[in-house]
């Protein structure tokens, strides 16, 4: 068995058993959502996904529905104007991204990989294009997630995308996963706002 078809029924199997885990704080996440502000729960957007194939995101609605769409939100002027109270609380912690369970048991999405880029951020594909980062199955979680984040510039990030791509096997994934969970923990590289 090669590792991309190991790395697929992992995913499955921990998604499947994170889901019946999550439920009952994924519930209360909902009414915390509905009760906060109007609109739906589960906000979606268009990205770009394992060979450039395009798939829907799923996050929890962090922002007010009349947020301008396909904008990262780094890159917006005033975030906090768009961002609700509870949504704060959630992309602070990174539960807003607990719906992509559901798009990696899809097959959308693998746990861990690089970021799913939005669909215009082409500056961002063409980069990831060289070191041939495109062709892995987009993550959750990934090699340039730990290293930074939404503090890195493109060229930067496309290279660490290249880097898990030649690495790319059990003991890297092991290596993103738990660090995910201390830059979580530790709030590491969230950027909310263009940066002066």
């Amino acid at each position: 068995m090669n590792y991309l078809k190991f790395k697929r029924l992992i995913d499955i199997v921990l998604s499947i058993v994170g889901l019946v885990i999550l439920a009952p704080f994924i519930s209360l996440i909902v009414i915390a959502i509905k009760l906060n502000s109007k609109g739906p729960v589960l906000f979606k957007q268009k990205r770009v996904g394992y060979q450039k194939k395009y798939f829907n995101i799923l996050k929890f609605r962090t922002m007010y529905v009349d947020t301008p769409k396909d904008t990262a939100t780094h890159l917006l002027a005033d975030p906090d104007k768009y961002i609700t109270k509870i949504g704060k609380i959630l992309r602070k912690t990174s539960l807003d991204e607990l719906p992509q369970i559901i798009n990696i048991l899809k097959g959308d999405m693998s746990i861990i990989g690089p970021r799913p880029a939005l669909w215009n951020q082409y500056d961002l594909i063409q980069e990831r294009d060289k070191y041939n980062a495109n062709g892995v199955p987009v993550g959750l979680t990934g090699w340039a997630q730990i290293n930074g984040r939404d503090e890195l510039d493109i060229e930067y990030k496309a290279k660490l995308d290249g880097e898990y791509t030649e690495k790319l096997g059990f003991k890297m994934d092991c290596k993103c996963f738990f660090w995910t969970i201390i830059s979580v923990l530790k709030t590491d590289g969230v950027v909310e706002g263009k940066k002066d």
